[in-house]
């Protein structure tokens, strides 16, 4: 076995997982589902059919991730956050043909406690601050907070705000990473 599961956790058949994957106590890896590489997945995880982690993806505890979410390479999501999967959820309507998707992109951040409303995507290296519920797409290096998330500010691949000059260049202090902003889009330059 190249992945290593908790001997309380369920791996069902018919799901890939890469190699030195983690899979830790009380968590369910249901079938059709593939997680990437050298992941980490907390204690009491649920990942539904149908869900792609790409490498290096760091679920924390208490994380359910349902069929429709897709995450990219070096994806964080904090202890109990939650994506949901259906816009108008009923007990007594069955609408599992009806599930929205999301797509976390590459690098992203999700904190603690945050809600993400199925159908918005994230985008590469944004940051969900905790408890932020997410009712549209973010775009990429973006930092949102609050309920519901709006956007007040931008920040690097390495999680720093990021502070514009009057010629729309940022720097990270950590990396020495540079990034531009034109209009509403940020992109790394160097």
């Amino acid at each position: 076995m190249a992945y290593f599961a908790h001997e309380t956790a369920v791996v069902d058949e018919g799901c890939s997982i890469g190699e030195g994957t983690k899979i830790w106590h009380f968590s369910h890896i249901m079938p059709a589902c593939v997680i990437g590489e050298r992941c980490n997945i907390g204690q009491n995880v649920v990942i539904s059919p149908d869900v792609h982690l790409g490498n290096n993806v760091k679920v924390q505890n208490n994380v359910s991730i349902y069929t429709g979410v897709n995450c990219e390479d070096d994806v964080f999501l904090g202890p109990s956050m939650v994506f949901t999967n259906v816009i108008n959820p009923r007990s007594a309507v069955n609408r599992r043909e009806q599930y929205s998707k999301t797509h976390v992109g590459k690098g992203a951040s999700i904190g603690a406690n945050a809600t993400i409303v199925c159908g918005h995507d994230i985008g590469a290296f944004a940051f969900i601050g905790a408890g932020a519920v997410v009712t549209k797409t973010v775009p990429a290096y973006a930092l949102v907070v609050g309920n519901p998330a709006r956007q007040i500010g931008w920040v690097s691949e390495y999680g720093h705000r990021l502070s514009f000059d009057e010629n729309g260049r940022a720097s990270c202090h950590e990396s020495g990473q540079e990034y531009e902003l034109k209009g509403s889009e940020v992109n790394r330059i160097r």
